[in-house]
């Protein structure tokens, strides 16, 4: 059963990352949703910044997990934007993707299962 994760970034053109490479490059609601479901479901952006690492062999195998089954929504609310995550991944990997795509511009608002 997937968790649902209530997520806000609350001043979207700061949320960005801190390897430009890695980070949201979006700018509309939609998009940051279908950039975040894309780090889910595929590996993509996990082998990035696996590649980066002094000791990409080091790094914790379970950081890679993917969920091709995620689902991402994101909308507009005044000038923040809100993204409802629904997916089978850990949060320690939500976290991590959500680090690297957005830096510490966002908020983890609520979980639900």
């Amino acid at each position: 059963m997937p968790t649902r994760y209530y997520i806000r970034l609350p001043d979207p053109p700061a949320a960005r990352g801190p390897i430009p490479a890695l980070a949201f490059r979006s700018h509309s609601a939609e998009g940051f949703a279908e950039e975040l479901q894309h780090a889910l479901r595929t590996r993509d952006l996990f082998d990035r910044w696996s590649a980066l690492q002094d000791d990409p062999d080091n790094v914790d195998p379970a950081l890679s997990s993917t969920d091709p089954e995620a689902i991402v929504h994101g909308t507009q609310s005044d000038l923040h934007v809100d993204l409802i995550v629904d997916t089978r991944l850990p949060s320690t990997v939500l976290r991590q993707r959500m680090q690297l795509l957005a830096g510490d511009h966002w908020q983890l608002r609520d979980v639900t299962a």
